[in-house]
């Protein structure tokens, strides 16, 4: 047996043992860096997939992910094999994980709004938000592949606007005393699951104000995400609002690790990273506002399992 293999279900075992369940003290990220306060996430296969087989592990990986005390799991979004890879549709395959797993959160980080029916969609996140026991958050975006528009026949220039509508379709349609339409089945979570609002733009920040429970930001580092902050708060206040809450995804290849893809922009940790690295960065991106991290890792399939139980071992279990 491999020295990583022996790792990953030592630590598997341990978490096992250590995990709280839901309402106990600590569950819900039992396993978060006390050093970082966030709440840590990750997609349950390699960024990028290469074939439709590296995505056949994603229950396996979900499970382990669960057991090793993450927070959340994540799941991206396209319609269409494009340059990225092959990708499993994002709330049916949470769907899946939600009758494999107990404990760990669901996240589509995130969904390409506008090429959804915005009727359908709340009655599948409602659906889904009930069977998981309140487990599930939508993260939405608008979109950048036109391919993908045209597919469904739905016009490429019009997709801010219509998340927007779509956004607004939804909340009234999980509001169970104001909805002229009720949808099949209503959401257990009051007012229904929460809502993260991906894009860096002011539009997208603005929507994020009106719609959001949280911003959800990508492959920031801390001072990219002090400066995104800072104009979130102000439009919050210029609108009269609430500030939601900021959230953040990012890559990671941990040390010792292959390189799977190479992912563009800002790496957690820098480019050598070490767990050390790792631990400043998270913390002063919570210093910086974020609440929670979700991990993409670009490393061969072949070393998943291993690069959880790293970050698991190094991150999540450090405090």
């Amino acid at each position: 047996m491999s020295r990583s293999t022996t790792r990953v279900r030592r630590l598997s075992m341990d978490a096992g043992r250590s995990v709280p369940g839901p309402g106990m003290p600590g569950a819900g990220g039992a396993l978060t860096p006390a050093v970082t306060g966030l709440r840590i996430g990750v997609a349950p296969h390699r960024l990028w997939a290469a074939t439709e087989s590296e995505l056949d592990g994603v229950l396996e990986h979900a499970r382990l992910a669960e057991r090793l005390g993450f927070d959340h799991l994540i799941a991206g979004s396209h319609l269409l094999d494009t340059e990225l890879g092959p990708t499993l549709e994002p709330v049916t395959m949470l769907a899946v994980i939600a009758g494999a797993t107990s404990r760990i959160r669901l996240a589509t980080s995130v969904l390409i709004l506008p090429l959804y029916n915005p009727v359908v969609l709340a009655n599948q996140a409602a659906t889904l938000d009930r069977l998981s026991g309140g487990r599930f958050t939508l993260g939405v975006g608008t979109g950048w592949h036109a391919g993908e528009f045209e597919a469904v026949g739905s016009p490429f220039g019009e997709r801010g606007r219509r998340t927007d509508e779509y956004l607004a379709t939804l909340r009234t349609l999980w509001e169970k005393d104001s909805a002229t339409v009720k949808i099949a089945a209503a959401p257990s979570t009051p007012g229904g699951p929460e809502v993260w609002v991906g894009g860096g733009s002011t539009a997208a920040l603005r929507r994020a104000v009106r719609f959001g429970d949280a911003w959800h930001g990508s492959g920031l580092d801390p001072k990219a995400l002090r400066e995104t902050h800072i104009r979130l708060r102000d439009l919050a206040d210029a609108a009269g609002r609430p500030e939601p809450a900021v959230t953040v995804g990012g890559f990671l290849v941990p040390p010792g690790f292959d390189t799977a893809v190479e992912a563009p922009g800002h790496h957690l940790g820098g480019a050598r990273p070490t767990a050390a690295s790792v631990l400043d960065e998270l913390g002063e991106l919570a210093a910086a506002g974020a609440t929670a991290y979700s991990l993409w890792l670009p490393v061969p399939t072949a070393q998943f399992a291993d690069a959880l139980a790293w970050v698991a071992e190094q991150v999540v279990a450090a405090s």
